[in-house]
């Protein structure tokens, strides 16, 4: 029996995937022990225990950014959440570590090294973390979903996706997706999303020109996410719901998307070839700007800022695209090209690969 201890969460870009890992795990070794390291105060605290697995947690030490007390208090509190991890691998004689980043992956990796466990890292975006920079320089076990991704010993292996995903078949479920919302089953589909909160900027840029993307014989799927202040525009064949729990049937329903880039959407979107319109978040480290670059590199995507998306916009580029059937079989060869449905599989034989090396 192997027992395997994945660590990572804080945010679903790396609780995602780490369930993902877990779940495949589960179905290839029914006998595997599986131990989810994290903290109790990410989205791993909820998650992980519904999806049935054990959670241990430590203390949640984000590296400190500037002087002051905290700073001074760090390296102990960090040294003591690496003897944590140690003592775990210890008492359940753990066999391999994969890390996801975040807040509990930075001192399991140590955690790792010092006991000779072998670790495997695994970055979802194209922008790594710190943990998993720093974690690299002390494994030759290192996954990333984007190939361009600067990361030592980088190997691409694309992002674990959920089965529903990994297995969908686009074509042969259009018809009862597009029944399943209550679409139209031969009109050209837009499916607008900013993902599970929304986005303010998408939101209002496409269903500002509602009436026009209608009146062109198109018809709208869009996702609102947690904006409520947001109204419906009213507009027949403009379909709104806040949020969608089958994500699946809307990527099958639609012939072009409009979505944020975050790592999990930009690789599902082409692994399965539909093409979109990505719109990366405004703010941050352009983390979201760099997760679209090779899709859209390879032809698949197309990007678009914030302030790009008013309704001449949607006239003159979104609408021709929306309507040219060709253009959109030529973008979707080329998103299917620059991603991968296959990550679980193939970041499992890198897990595999570390463990045989050490036995």
């Amino acid at each position: 029996m192997t027992t395997y201890l994945l660590a990572g969460g804080g945010t679903a870009g790396h609780v995602n995937p780490l369930l993902a890992l877990a779940d495949f795990i589960r179905r290839r070794e029914a006998d595997a022990e599986i131990v989810v390291l994290g903290t109790a105060e990410g989205l791993e605290a909820r998650l992980v225990p519904e999806r049935g697995y054990e959670l241990q947690t430590i203390e949640r030490l984000p590296f400190p950014r500037k002087p002051g007390l905290y700073a001074l208090k760090f390296p102990f509190k960090y040294q003591r959440a690496i003897r944590a991890v140690r003592a775990l691998i210890r008492e359940r004689d753990v066999d391999v570590v994969v890390g996801f980043g975040g807040y509990a992956s930075a001192p399991a990796y140590q955690a790792a090294a010092r006991e000779r466990v072998p670790f495997v890292i695994h970055e979802a975006n194209a922008k790594p973390g710190m943990a998993n920079k720093l974690g690299a320089r002390s494994t030759p076990y290192v996954a990333v979903t984007f190939a361009s991704t600067p990361i030592r010993g980088a190997r691409a292996t694309g992002m674990p996706l959920r089965p529903e995903i990994e297995s969908l078949d686009l074509a042969g479920l259009r018809e009862s997706a597009r029944e399943h919302f209550g679409l139209d089953p031969e009109r050209p589909t837009l499916l607008v999303t900013g993902g599970s909160l929304g986005a303010r900027a998408i939101n209002r840029g496409i269903s500002g020109s509602a009436r026009a993307i209608i009146d062109s014989g198109a018809q709208v799927l869009h996702v609102w996410g947690g904006l409520t202040e947001i109204e419906d525009p009213g507009v027949p064949g403009y379909h709104v719901i806040e949020y969608c729990d089958r994500m699946d049937l809307a990527f099958a329903a639609c012939d072009l998307a409009v979505s944020r880039a975050g790592s999990t959407t930009v690789s599902e979107l082409a692994g399965l070839g539909v093409p979109a319109v990505f719109v990366p978040l405004g703010h941050g480290n352009g983390e979201q700007r760099a997760n679209a670059r090779d899709v859209v590199q390879a032809g698949g995507a197309l990007l678009v800022d914030d302030a790009e998306l008013t309704s001449a916009w949607v006239r003159g580029t979104l609408l021709p695209l929306l309507h040219d059937p060709v253009r959109l079989g030529d973008m979707s060869t080329r998103a299917r090209g620059a991603g991968s449905l296959d990550g679980t599989a193939r970041l499992f034989d890198m897990v595999l690969e570390a463990r045989a090396a050490a036995q």
